[in-house]
């Protein structure tokens, strides 16, 4: 199949928006291995999938608020792709896998892990639970790589070690808006994640975190609480893209934060 010189479709663009939402501004290149495996999915070349990417980011709000140029054009479906799915990351992430595994002519569980619904009968709770762990895949790896795999607090690269925790609880958000959209996100270490998950970390209006008086409280050697209060009103490493919503920090401040 070779497409190069044909028009873009919307389910080609769907799948380059789903993977601009998954690799980091900075990292659209022709050479990007992902980027390799789309363009021979769809039958284009890798220049003309960065491309496209970019040509998406010409919609991207975000870009504007933090003065980054994107293309300076794009067309009419990008536009529409981008705002059908801008905030309805669970549907975009679930088309999107679904447009791979019929292009592949595979089932959807050959791409992503769900052999734990197996068991489940095949109807309409199964098919919402299979939508959910597709936008959780999506959450995880749209946030992680958008801190480029590094902590935001102690910028630990092992991803072994890494969260992409929420700001506002997953159970407390939006399933359409907020549950899977990566501006609810945050790269954590797993200790860092559960002191932020139970209230004892937040972060201010301005990306800094804020450290609980009921952490500072708690017993601890000395060591381990040098380490932790070395980052108290510490900035947070900044992602690529998908800044953290100050909706979500507010409603982490007011709701989850232990004062």
């Amino acid at each position: 199949m070779n497409r190069n010189g044909v028009k873009w479709n919307k389910e080609e663009t769907i799948l380059a928006f789903d993977l601009y939402c998954r690799i980091p501004r900075s990292k659209i290149s022709q050479k990007h291995p992902e980027i390799i495996d789309l363009a021979s999915l769809i039958g284009r070349t890798p220049s003309s999938v960065a491309l496209k990417m970019f040509n998406l980011g010409h919609y991207d709000p975000e870009l504007q608020i933090r003065n980054l140029k994107s293309m300076s054009h794009g067309s009419k479906l990008d536009e529409e792709v981008f705002t059908e799915f801008g905030n309805n990351w669970e549907e975009l992430s679930y088309l999107a896998l679904n447009i791979k595994a019929q292009l592949r002519h595979v089932d959807l569980k050959s791409i992503i892990d769900i052999n734990d619904l197996a068991e489940i009968p095949a109807g309409e709770y199964r098919d919402v639970l299979i939508k959910q762990r597709v936008g959780q895949y999506f959450f995880r790896v749209s946030v992680l790589s958008a801190y480029e795999n590094r902590c935001c607090v102690t910028g630990l690269a092992k991803q072994d070690l890494l969260v992409a925790s929420h700001i506002k609880p997953w159970k407390d958000s939006d399933a359409k808006t907020e549950r899977t959209n990566p501006s609810n996100g945050l790269c954590l270490n797993s200790l860092h994640d559960v002191a932020f998950d139970r209230g004892l970390i937040t972060l201010d209006n301005k990306y800094r975190v804020i450290i609980s008086p009921q952490l500072k409280n708690v017993e601890m050697d000395s060591c381990t609480h040098d380490w932790f209060m070395s980052y108290d009103h510490k900035q947070i490493i900044l992602p690529q893209k998908f800044l953290p919503g100050k909706d979500f920090i507010e409603y982490h401040n007011d709701i989850v934060f232990r004062r």
